[in-house]
């Protein structure tokens, strides 16, 4: 019998990185109602009482930025005007500018869209868990939105926005048998007592939120630092794309490197990453794997993959899984199409993961 452990983490809609992903997400959706074939590449970083927006839009709509930031700041729960950073008192930059004629001249042509950049793409499923997702990431998952859920609910009155977790599987033969560490940082009020905050996440956090895979003899750690009163973007900087495996496997599977929030779907870093999952699921779904990794990889302006892969890791056909996985069509404009990405649907994706949510398209059942 083999042995091994894994370990993934998650992180709270008041990290200082997934409040920065989430308000480019969010004006990107506000570009996206107002006009669904808006180009948007938008970058945010945090600190202190500081937002910067910068990047390229094309756009034939004209949106305000400042409401939207301030907007997507207080949805977090950043409105305390006793903190550094809060939505009414922070100094918004805005540094957006247009889109470079000559990457448009190959994303927008009339004879086929083309990838909005060169770059690879890995899309995975596993069953293991009924989303088709690694255990480790989507109990990570659990948590951190289970920290947002009660502090958002009253529930908890001296949880703030910002926190992470992290949960360790141990797994014989390839398969998740139990949970074995967890480690829980949840930003709190000054004023609240370490014990308070250890036994709600031993007595209700972990209970509530692991179900069936609550372990009472897993080693716990709350808060290591003993304190996190100082957390968000007043302790710590943040800015978009840093929490790219956060946003997709938790480390269990290959990532090409690009980044999601804050761009429109013909840049292929998000729209093919979305699609490339939505091909594993159907691997996994056909019953040609236990787990599937597929590969995409685009030159910028070519509408056509340069390549298509598929890895089975010894639980199924390669040779048959690649074939079903080709046929789909990768072109940016089918992927589009396919799962009606011109949707202001971002803001959904932001926190607790890109995949595992059976709302959003690249997480239904489909045939090629």
């Amino acid at each position: 019998m083999s042995k091994h452990f894994f370990t993934s983490e998650s992180v709270t809609e008041g990290h200082p990185d997934k409040v920065c992903d989430y308000i480019a997400d969010s004006v990107l959706d506000d570009y996206l109602n107002a006009d669904k074939d808006s180009h948007v590449a938008c970058e945010v970083l945090c600190k202190g009482n500081h937002v910067i927006v910068a990047g390229e839009i094309k756009s034939d709509a004209k949106v305000e930025i400042e409401p939207i930031v301030r907007r997507a700041i207080r949805e977090i729960g950043y409105t305390d005007p006793e903190e550094e950073f809060n939505a009414a008192g922070v100094h918004i930059t805005n540094l957006l500018g247009t889109q470079s004629g000559q990457i448009d001249q190959g994303v927008s042509r009339v004879d086929g869209q083309g990838a909005g950049d060169q770059g690879l793409m890995f899309g995975f499923a596993t069953d293991e868990t009924p989303e088709l997702m690694p255990l480790p990431i989507q109990l990570a998952h659990r948590l951190s939105r289970g920290l947002a859920q009660d502090r958002k609910s009253g529930e908890v009155e001296w949880l703030r926005p910002d926190g992470k977790t992290q949960v360790t599987v141990e797994y014989e033969d390839g398969q998740p048998v139990r949970v074995t560490d967890v480690v829980v940082s949840a930003q709190h009020t000054a004023s609240i007592r370490r014990e308070v905050i250890e036994s709600y996440v031993r007595e209700r956090l972990l209970p509530r939120r692991l179900g069936a895979w609550h372990n009472p003899s897993a080693r716990v750690l709350v808060n290591p630092t003993r304190e996190f009163s100082l957390g968000g973007p007043s302790a710590d900087c943040g800015v978009t794309g840093r929490k790219i495996i956060v946003d997709t496997y938790g480390g269990y599977a290959r990532h090409g490197g690009g980044a999601f929030s804050g761009k429109d779907p013909s840049k292929v870093d998000r729209s093919a990453a979305y699609f490339a999952r939505y091909v594993a699921r159907q691997v996994v779904r056909a019953g040609l794997a236990r787990k599937a990794e597929v590969q995409v990889s685009y030159a910028i302006g070519v509408a056509e993959p340069v390549s298509v892969f598929v890895e089975t890791f010894a639980t199924g056909n390669n040779a048959k899984a690649e074939d079903f996985a080709r046929r789909y069509d990768f072109r940016p404009a089918a992927i589009i199409e396919q799962l009606e990405l011109l949707k202001p649907i971002y803001r959904e994706t932001t926190n607790y993961g890109h995949f595992g949510k059976p709302f959003l398209p690249w997480e239904r059942n489909g045939q090629p």
